[in-house]
């Protein structure tokens, strides 16, 4: 059926899955008179519905959001919307985590605080995922393996780093759920318990699928990862719990980011969290664990530190670890990582090239160390194998991944940016302004 606006025909359409709003607040979004917003509707631009038992209008949002975006871009704002997506204005509302003056906090609570008083890694996951931070301890139920945990570790190479070992393993677990498209908010929780505790066993896959196995025996994911890495469990737990807590969110990084946007377009949980372990592996991202490893095998001893870093930046070469964009006084979630550190284990070779390398950098005035130091120095610490620190960040981020797309859900929106077409350069051309070289690293975990 057809109705007749302002001299314009409009199909009707179902409008129960819409988000609709009143004259009111769709003339507040656009910044218009209600009279403009009429004018819209009678254009064809803006879609309405009656309200039941009375003679009012509901606007559908969708409708205004993509009008405002439109009238934005051609007032000269196509530039603010670009300059938000590298370190700009925010541009996704949620209620999950915040970075502010105050530090990074988790629906309300410091994450320092959280770490620091103790919090289990799966309290904080409730928290992200709920609203409602756990009182007592919690216990997810050690899943069953879906598949012979030999049948994937005889592909994988022995030196195979823990974060590729979870990047091929995540999309088999998909594979093995047939009812992984269900997603009502609580059987995706069901489903996020089973898969960060898979996650935490299969971190030491690469020594083999027994390892596995005894990971998942352990009661929480902290206790799995040091069991698949074959450290003491007593001795590990507490730190690992705090690294995961520390590391559970970051507001809009690129991974969680990721994850969104594959959320966005109605993917399972699998697929989001796949996308986001691709994301977390950039040098850039996750993968500057890495970098800092390889950059403390080149020191090799504390005494070196010094002549490693002069020389490193003598070049114009990067030192991984160090500034951080959104905490120009220092990442917040550093010191509690450095302490326990410090605290668990000081004398290993590894961790004192850690130190050293952080007491020069601050010697030589440059910004405070990132998480990702703090990750590779308790890896140091707790004698855990290369690329473990990555992994603890990935493991602990995917807690964050799961808040975020069942928010992503809830918004039901798709992410669909807008490109700005811009002429491509002659070849041969180069756009210099691209050229940048800098003594540190900022990123953005």
């Amino acid at each position: 059926m057809v109705k007749r606006r302002g001299g314009r025909s409009q199909a009707r359409f179902d409008h129960r899955d819409e988000d609709l709003l009143t004259a009111t607040e769709a003339a507040a979004l656009l910044g218009v008179k209600r009279a403009t917003l009429y004018t819209y509707v009678s254009r064809g631009l803006v879609r309405c519905v009656p309200e039941p038992g009375t003679k009012e209008n509901r606007y559908v949002r969708m409708d205004l959001e993509r009008l405002k975006v439109r009238h934005d871009a051609r007032a000269g704002h196509a530039a603010v919307a670009s300059g938000a997506l590298r370190w700009g204005e925010p541009v996704i509302d949620s209620s999950i985590s915040r970075v502010g003056e105050e530090g990074l906090a988790y629906r309300g609570h410091l994450a320092v605080e959280l770490a620091v008083q103790g919090r289990s890694f799966e309290q904080v996951a409730e928290l992200l995922w709920t609203g409602e931070l756990p009182g007592a301890s919690v216990q997810w139920p050690a899943p069953e393996l879906p598949f012979p945990p030999s049948s994937l570790v005889g592909l994988l190479p022995r030196d195979a780093p823990p974060l590729t070992v979870l990047s091929a393993v995540v999309p088999l677990l998909g594979a093995s759920d047939p009812v992984r498209f269900a997603s009502p908010p609580e059987q995706e929780r069901l489903r996020a318990r089973r898969l960060l505790r898979l996650l935490g066993a299969w971190a030491g896959g690469a020594q083999g699928g027994s390892r596995v196995a005894q990971a998942l025996k352990e009661v929480t994911v902290a206790a799995s990862l040091a069991r698949a890495w074959g450290v003491e469990v007593k001795r590990a737990v507490a730190p690992l719990d705090r690294a995961l807590v520390l590391c559970a969110d970051h507001e809009l990084n690129v991974s969680t980011f990721t994850a969104r946007v594959t959320a966005s377009s109605g993917a399972d949980l699998y697929a989001c969290v796949s996308a986001a372990l691709a994301a977390l592996s950039g040098p850039k991202h996750g993968g500057a664990c890495d970098r800092i490893e390889a950059l403390m095998q080149e020191v090799g001893r504390p005494e070196r530190a010094a002549t490693v870093v002069r020389e490193r930046l003598r070049r114009g070469e990067a030192v991984p670890g160090f500034g951080h964009q959104l905490y120009p006084e220092g990442d917040p979630r550093t010191p509690p990582l450095l302490e326990v550190a410090w605290a668990t284990r000081p004398e290993p070779v590894g961790v004192r090239v850690v130190r050293a390398v952080v007491e020069t950098m601050a010697k030589a005035g440059h910004p405070p160390p990132t998480v990702d130091i703090g990750l590779v120095a308790l890896a140091a610490a707790l004698g855990l194998p290369p690329g473990a620190a990555a992994a603890v960040f990935a493991v602990g981020r995917a807690a964050g991944w799961v808040a975020h797309v069942l928010e992503q859900r809830e918004q039901g929106h798709l992410l669909r940016p807008r490109a700005r077409y811009v002429e491509p350069l002659p070849p041969g051309a180069h756009d210099s302004s691209q050229v940048v070289t800098a003594p540190h690293t900022a990123r953005g975990g």
